[in-house]
C-alpha cells in the first residue's frame, strides 16, 4: 500500500495489534469480531478453567483443520507450530497469563499439506469479570496472517480504516502521517486538520503526561509500551494507548477507556468501603467495652480517611454536655505528633468553646464540617488547648455523633492536613456508615453492662452461703465463661440441711450462658430447694417432682444436673462412716477421693435431664464414705475441651485430683479450677465436701456446726 507521503510501504506486524481487547468486554467482543471477520482476521479464546481451545472458522482454516480434526486443545495449536516456534510462544502465553496481560508472538504454521504461513497473533489473558483482581481465567484474541496480508496495500489499508479503534502514525520529526477514520472521530478532528501537524503543538495538553513521555520512549528504545493516558478539556477522557516503533516513527493505537476507568474507581471505592465496614464490624463484635471499641476503630480510620482522630464517650444524664464528654482515645499518623495529640485530648474537652463542631455534634448535627486552620473559639478557646491545635496543624475536621437507638452516646472528631483536601461525599458518606455501626455498638455494650451488672445482683442473692453440718467441710467455687463477658450463666451448686438430719448436695446446669439462662436456673433452684425441704424423700423421688414441677411451671429449659443427700444413722454413725445417696439427672459423674488418696468417677445409671418429659423413673445409688474421704461435684466447664472426648476430660480431672489430694478441701477446688478451667469456655460450678473422723474433734477449717432445726414432733 502507499503512506500518505506517496511511497509503497508493507504493514508492520504490530498492525494486528490494532483489535486490542482490553478487558474482553461483550459488547466490545462482538465489535472486534466483526471486524475481523471483513479483515480476515481469525478469533481465539482458550479457557483457562476447561482447557477448551475455541477457534473461528477463519483459524481452523489458517491451519489446516477442520473441525472435526481440530481437538479444542492447546496441543493441537502446538502441534502445526513450526518446532522452533513452540518455546517462545508458549513463554508469551505463560508470562501474559501470569501478569492477567497481553499476549503477543508471531510464528509460523506448518499446514499438512506442506505449506508454512507466517501468523501474528495478539490477546489478552484476563480475570473472571466478577473477580477483576483475581487469577487469569481466559485468554482471548485475534491471529491474522501475515502472509495474506503482504498481498495486498488496498487489504491492509481497508483494514486499518475498518478498525474500531483509533490509530495514528507520527513521523521522526512527531507530524501525523496517517490517521485512521476512528481517530478522527475519537480526536474531534478532520484528518485534513491533524495531517502534518506536530502532535505536541495540535495537543499541548499532552506536553510532559504520560503519553509524551512513553512516545519518546518507543523512539528511542525501539519497545513497545501499553499504558492509560487521560487528556484534559476539550476531549476530557482516558485512554488505553498502545505505542509500536513503525518505519522510524511511532505508531499509536488507542480507544476511550473513560467508561471503564469510571466504573473501575467507583468499583474500588465500594470495596474499600465494604472491607472497612466489614473490618470494623469485626473488631467491634470482638469487644463490649465502649472505651475499648473506640481504641479499635481508631486505627481503621487514620490513616485511611485522616491523620489523625479523637473518639469520645458521652455519658446519660441531665448535666451539661460538656460535663458528661470524655475523650477516650486518640491517635496520629506520624509518631513524632502522637506526644502533642495526647496532651490536647487530655487538654481538650474543658477548653471547647460553646458553639464549636463538638457543640453542634452534640445538638444533634449529623455531622459537623469544618475547612481551614481554626482560630481561637473556633473549637476550643484561647489558651493552651488551642496552641496545640496549632502544632497539630488540621486544615479540614469533621466531627461525627456516635447515636445508637436514638441517643448520641460519644463523637468522633477526624483530621487531616491541607495535602489531602476537604473530605468528599463519598468519603462522608463512608463515615456515615462506619459510625452507625460504632454507635450501635456503644450502646450495645451499654446494654450488655446494664445486663452484666444486673447478672451479677442475680449471682449474690444465688449463690448462697453454705452450712456446716457436723463433722463436714463444705467448698464451693463459681467461675463464669470468660468469652460471655458475664458474670452468670446456668451452672449452679447448692447445699444445705432437711429436717431429716441429712444434708443435700445440688450440682446444676441449665443450657445457655446469658441472663435467661441465669433466670431459669434461679426458678429449677429454689423448686428444687422447697421441694427437697418440703417432703423427706430420696433423691430420685424429689427429681421425679421436678420432672412434674418444670412441666407444669412452664419453665421451658433443659437441666442436667445432681441431687446427693449426706445420711448416717445410729449403725453407720457407731462406724464412723456415711451414705451418699444421689440420683443423676443426664449430669457428669461425682468424684470420691478415698482416704488413701485414691480417686474414683462414681459411674452409675445416668437418668434423663430434667425438662425433657413430664414423668421420668428415676433411680438412686449410694455409696459408703469413709472418713477422711472427699467429694467432688462439679459441671462440664471443668472438663470438657473442643475437639476433645468427653472421656479424656473426665480420665483428666480424676488423675488432677489424685494428685492433689494431699491438700486441704479449699486449696484443691482452688487449684483444681486453676489448672483445669483456665480456658474459660464454659461456665463452672464446683461443689467439694470432706467428712472428718467424728471421732476427734471438728477441725477449725470445718468452720462451726450447723445442726438441722427439729420440727415440731
Amino acid at each position: 500500500m502507499l503512506d500518505p507521503g506517496g511511497e509503497r510501504r508493507d504493514l508492520s506486524p504490530d498492525a494486528v495489534v490494532s483489535f486490542e481487547l482490553g478487558d474482553a468486554r461483550a459488547d466490545r467482543r462482538d465489535l472486534l469480531d466483526a471486524a475481523a471477520r471483513a479483515a480476515g482476521l481469525g478469533t481465539f479464546r482458550w479457557d483457562l478453567t476447561t482447557g477448551a481451545l475455541h477457534w473461528d472458522a477463519t483459524l481452523l482454516e489458517v491451519f489446516g483443520y477442520d473441525e472435526d480434526t481440530f481437538g479444542g486443545t492447546i496441543a493441537a495449536f502446538n502441534a502445526r507450530l513450526h518446532p522452533d516456534d513452540v518455546p517462545p510462544v508458549s513463554a508469551a502465553l505463560d508470562a501474559a497469563i501470569g501478569a492477567c496481560g497481553v499476549y503477543e508472538a508471531e510464528f509460523r504454521v506448518q499446514r499438512p499439506d506442506g505449506s508454512t504461513r507466517w501468523l501474528s497473533a495478539r490477546g489478552r489473558a484476563q480475570p473472571h469479570a466478577s473477580d477483576p483482581s483475581g487469577p487469569a481465567c481466559e485468554v482471548v484474541g485475534v491471529a491474522t496472517d501475515i502472509t495474506a496480508l503482504r498481498r495486498g496495500d488496498e487489504r491492509v489499508q481497508q483494514i486499518l480504516e475498518d478498525m474500531s479503534i483509533g490509530y495514528f502514525w507520527l513521523d521522526p520529526d512527531w507530524r501525523f502521517g496517517y490517521v485512521n477514520s476512528e481517530a478522527e472521530h475519537i480526536l474531534d478532528s478532520p484528518h485534513g486538520a491533524l495531517l502534518g501537524g506536530v502532535i505536541w503543538e495540535l495537543f499541548p495538553a499532552a506536553v510532559g503526561t504520560v503519553l509524551e513521555e512513553s512516545c519518546r520512549g518507543v523512539a528511542r528504545d525501539g519497545q513497545t509500551v501499553v499504558f492509560d493516558a487521560y487528556y484534559p478539556e476539550p476531549l476530557d477522557d482516558w485512554y488505553e494507548v498502545r505505542a509500536v516503533p513503525e518505519r522510524g516513527g511511532v505508531a499509536v493505537y488507542f480507544t476511550v477507556v473513560s467508561e471503564r476507568r469510571r466504573a473501575l474507581d467507583l468499583a474500588q471505592q465500594a470495596q474499600a468501603r465494604s472491607q472497612l465496614l466489614a473490618a470494623v464490624a469485626t473488631d467491634l463484635a470482638e469487644t463490649l467495652d465502649p472505651v475499648r471499641a473506640l481504641e479499635v476503630v481508631l486505627p481503621h480510620l487514620v490513616p485511611a480517611v485522616a491523620d489523625f482522630a479523637i473518639a469520645s464517650v458521652l455519658d446519660d444524664g441531665a448535666a451539661d454536655w460538656q460535663q458528661r464528654l470524655h475523650d477516650v482515645a486518640g491517635l496520629h499518623r506520624d509518631p513524632e505528633k502522637a506526644p502533642v495529640l495526647a496532651e490536647y485530648v487530655a487538654l481538650r474537652v474543658p477548653a471547647l468553646s460553646r458553639t464549636s463542631l463538638i457543640a453542634q455534634a452534640v445538638g444533634g448535627a449529623p455531622q459537623a464540617l469544618y475547612t481551614g486552620l481554626p482560630e481561637p473559639g473556633d473549637l476550643v478557646e484561647p489558651g493552651r488547648a488551642q496552641d496545640l491545635l496549632v502544632r497539630l496543624t488540621p486544615h479540614a475536621i469533621v466531627v461525627l455523633p456516635l447515636r445508637g437507638r436514638g441517643h448520641t452516646r460519644g463523637l468522633v472528631t477526624l483530621m487531616r492536613g491541607e495535602e489531602r483536601g476537604a473530605y468528599t461525599e463519598a468519603e462522608l458518606a463512608t463515615l456515615r456508615e462506619v459510625v452507625a455501626q460504632i454507635g450501635l455498638a456503644l450502646d450495645n455494650a451499654r446494654l450488655h453492662a446494664a445486663q452484666r451488672d444486673l447478672a451479677e445482683e442475680l449471682q449474690r442473692s444465688l449463690l448462697t452461703e453454705l452450712p456446716e453440718p457436723d463433722h463436714l467441710h463444705l467448698v464451693a467455687r463459681y467461675v463464669p465463661a470468660a468469652a460471655t463477658g458475664a458474670q452468670i450463666g446456668g451452672d449452679w451448686y447448692d447445699a444445705f440441711m432437711v429436717r431429716d438430719g441429712t444434708t443435700c448436695l445440688v450440682i446444676g446446669d441449665v443450657t445457655g450462658h446469658d441472663l435467661r439462662a441465669a433466670v431459669s436456673m434461679a426458678q429449677v433452684r429454689n423448686v428444687l430447694r422447697g421441694g427437697a425441704h418440703a417432703v423427706v424423700q430420696p433423691p430420685g423421688a424429689i427429681l421425679s417432682a421436678l420432672d412434674w414441677a418444670v412441666h407444669d411451671l412452664g419453665v421451658g429449659t433443659i437441666v442436667t444436673g445432681i441431687l446427693a443427700k449426706l445420711e448416717q444413722d445410729d449403725e453407720l454413725a457407731a462406724r464412723g462412716l456415711r451414705r451418699l445417696r444421689w440420683s443423676s439427672a443426664g449430669h457428669l459423674p461425682p468424684l470420691l477421693i478415698r482416704p488413701d488418696g485414691r480417686a474414683e468417677l462414681l459411674e452409675r445409671r445416668n437418668d434423663l435431664p430434667v425438662g425433657l418429659r413430664a414423668h421420668v423413673d428415676r433411680h438412686d445409688h449410694t455409696e459408703l464414705l469413709d472418713p477422711g474421704s472427699t467429694l467432688l461435684l462439679y459441671t462440664d466447664g471443668l472438663v470438657e475441651r473442643r475437639g476433645e472426648s468427653l472421656r479424656t476430660g473426665l480420665e483428666r480431672l480424676r488423675r488432677t485430683a489424685e494428685g492433689l489430694s494431699g491438700l486441704s478441701l479449699e486449696d484443691l477446688c482452688d487449684r483444681l479450677i486453676e489448672d483445669l478451667a483456665g480456658a474459660g469456655e464454659d461456665d463452672v460450678a464446683l461443689l467439694g465436701v470432706h467428712a472428718h473422723p467424728q471421732d476427734r474433734p471438728r477441725p477449725p477449717e470445718a468452720g462451726p456446726e450447723v445442726l438441722p432445726i427439729e420440727g415440731p414432733g
